[in-house]
């Protein structure tokens, strides 16, 4: 279905339903900014790990992976600037005390503006719309001015002192600070060798002013980046290879091309050559799915800096010695999950009947096979099912369903996304189709009977999907 077809309630409604996502906390009333995945949610989100992970680093002899700490030395973000700039614009409404994205409140009226800007552009853009602007809570229209509130959230890991606060450490506000760190210890424990990356999929936390959009934008939340170092002569032709690498990957993953588009940052940070995003429509429209960036060799150089280590590259070959440059890439897993929900949820028609239909490709599908007896009251076909559910479960991720007439039942993995069903029918116990079962294709109903000894072969195929 069309992003612009599927509305955000119907998908945060779906993704409930159907154990996908639940909000964080629930049972205290929940916490604006914090998700839980559920039993279906955590499978897919393990899956678009292991499509990230083997196009990045399995796929690519140039990259190794890393598993960073989630806590680090408080001077990291000192050196990465997060402490002194990490910020975004906050203002207040006067009438019920609701905190919001200056910058959030000016798109909404169609006024460009973004946490780049200074505090000073910001309050003249916010000043020249007062009129326009209404609080998201109450209708009010009688804001704070703008200023700027750092989003690095801070903890008292290892520190026992009262005053704590004025020495606190920090749960990581991005992943590749951890990169950085290692970017020796790689060096010196592999044979990489200029140009080289190193990937990681991780946790990061802010303190979002306003989260919104269902877990488009989180508190808590898990990146999926990756660096790649060059020589500074070669920054922006490898940088040029991963933004082609990068879309191919969302194509290859069955999204379609008018579902992307590119987006160009025009108010580039001090020390980038280009920054671009690829941008998904969401139901909400086109917002940043990943970004490809050209950092020059800010981060290398400020961590040297601030550590006191040398952070070069010796080149044998050449005799050279240099800091390399960086090329990066930078995708949320939430951001991407929410995307594959938006992009493959589909409505339609089937047996005169409206469905519910998850059309993910084969790779993401939480469930990849479920079995059925076809009548739970019948005990030879449930015994039968059951064992060529243990059988499976050994070969991929499936479920057994006995519960409901079997168009429920196909209905239920339909709308989680699963590509096949396999019936356990009277057939498969006698007759001239003894030792078969029925498949059923999820994307067009269409079933086939399959012999027992090549139903592993047969479920582990890619199932048709929409690409």
């Amino acid at each position: 279905m069309a992003a612009d077809t599927v509305s955000l309630d119907t998908l945060t409604a779906f993704a409930k339903r159907r154990g996908f996502i639940f909000p964080g906390s629930e049972l205290y009333g929940g916490v604006p900014g914090l998700y839980d995945y559920g039993p279906y949610g955590v499978e897919l989100a393990r899956n678009i790990r292991a499509a990230w992970w083997r196009a990045m680093v399995q796929e690519d002899e140039r990259i190794v992976g890393i598993d960073s700490a989630i806590v680090t030395h408080p001077k990291v973000w000192e050196a990465s600037g997060h402490v002194a700039g990490f910020s975004d614009p906050l203002v207040e409404c006067k009438a019920c005390g609701a905190r919001a994205r200056a910058d959030h409140l000016l798109e909404g009226v169609g006024v460009a503006a973004d946490e780049r800007m200074s505090v000073e552009e910001l309050n003249e853009r916010f000043n020249a719309h007062r009129a326009e602007i209404a609080c998201p809570s109450c209708g009010a229209r009688d804001f704070t001015a703008v200023r700027m509130v750092n989003l690095l959230v801070q903890t008292n890991l290892g520190n026992f002192s009262d005053e704590w606060r004025k020495e606190p450490a920090y749960l990581r506000g991005e992943t590749c600070q951890g990169i950085y760190l290692n970017f020796k210890n790689v060096l010196d424990t592999t044979r990489v060798k200029v140009p080289f990356g190193i990937a990681q999929i991780g946790k990061a936390f802010r303190n979002e002013i306003s989260p919104r959009q269902f877990i488009f934008r989180k508190r808590e939340f898990e990146q999926m980046e990756m660096q790649f170092f060059v020589h500074p002569d070669d920054e922006m032709r490898f940088f040029e290879e991963w933004r082609a690498r990068r879309w191919e990957f969302y194509r290859t993953l069955g999204f379609r091309e008018e579902s992307l588009r590119w987006h160009e940052h025009e108010n580039l940070v001090f020390y980038a050559k280009a920054a671009w995003d690829i941008e998904f429509r969401f139901p909400f429209g086109f917002k940043e799915l990943e970004g490809i960036h050209a950092r020059g060799d800010y981060d290398l150089t400020q961590h040297q800096k601030y550590s006191g280590q040398k952070l070069e590259y010796f080149d044998a070959a050449t005799g050279e010695r240099y800091v390399p440059h960086v090329v990066e890439t930078s995708v949320g897993l939430d951001r991407l999950f929410f995307a594959v929900l938006t992009e493959f949820y589909d409505e339609d028609v089937m047996g005169g009947e409206t469905r519910v239909v998850l059309r993910v490709p084969y790779a993401l599908a939480p469930v990849k096979a479920a079995v059925f007896p076809l009548l739970k009251n019948k005990p030879a076909l449930v015994a039968k099912a059951r064992e060529i559910f243990n059988t499976l479960k050994g070969h991929l991720m499936c479920e057994f369903d006995d519960n409901g007439n079997i168009g429920k039942r196909y209905r239920r993995q339909d709308e989680i996304g699963t590509p096949y069903c396999v019936t356990v029918d009277f057939e498969t116990l006698e007759g001239s189709e003894k030792d078969t079962v029925t498949v059923r294709v999820r994307d067009t109903g269409a079933q086939r009977r399959v012999p027992l000894n090549r139903l592993v072969a047969a479920l582990t195929e890619e199932a048709p999907h929409r690409g």
